[in-house]
């Protein structure tokens, strides 16, 4: 398949499964981030095995639990109220942390060809926090901040891009390059 065909073919899968999160959610924006909260770390982790990355498994494990353990403390020690007062956990937004986070994984493991679909729900997502009055914009951003960081930090790349390097010395000027194709842990 070219890679205009498997691009389509993602597009369509995006619109989809947001009009499939609609239609199960009753219309409902913020029943859709219900879905989309446990759906985009299912797809990302999917991936994994669709590229037979038990390294990336592992890599998912690690950055997903540490990302859920890092909202949920600082849940605790930040004490915000919600915008329409029902508790006082509003800060960072989970569904955020958790859609990022995923998002953040198969960006930072597979590259962002193959991660921007999933930025978009993570969007998509935040949004329905804020269309829902769950959260503000700060809580939003803190909750991707933290999903975004869990997964950079905690995630190894398996493909890196082409690097070039410019060199430069008192009788020669070069470049050197490098590829690495698979996670040097």
């Amino acid at each position: 398949m070219t890679r205009r065909g498997a691009r389509r073919q993602v597009l369509a899968a995006l619109v989809c499964i947001l009009a499939v999160c609609r239609t199960a959610a009753g219309g409902s924006a913020e029943e859709s981030g219900e879905v989309l909260r446990v759906a985009v770390p299912i797809a990302a982790w999917a991936l994994t095995f669709h590229h037979d990355d038990a390294q990336g498994r592992r890599d998912f494990y690690e950055s997903f639990a540490a990302n859920v353990l890092a909202t949920y403390a600082l849940k605790q020690v930040v004490d915000k109220e919600r915008i329409d007062g029902s508790d006082d956990d509003a800060f960072p937004s989970g569904h955020a942390s958790t859609t990022f986070q995923s998002a953040a994984f198969l960006h930072r493991r597979y590259g962002i060809s193959r991660a921007w679909w999933a930025y978009a729900l993570a969007a998509y997502t935040g949004w329905t926090r804020i269309d829902a009055d769950k959260h503000d914009a700060a809580d939003v951003l803190g909750g991707a901040a933290v999903g975004i960081a869990s997964s950079f930090l905690l995630t190894q790349p398996r493909e890196q891009s082409f690097v070039w390097v410019p060199e430069f010395g008192p009788d020669y000027v070069g470049i050197r390059f490098s590829l690495a194709l698979e996670s040097r842990r």
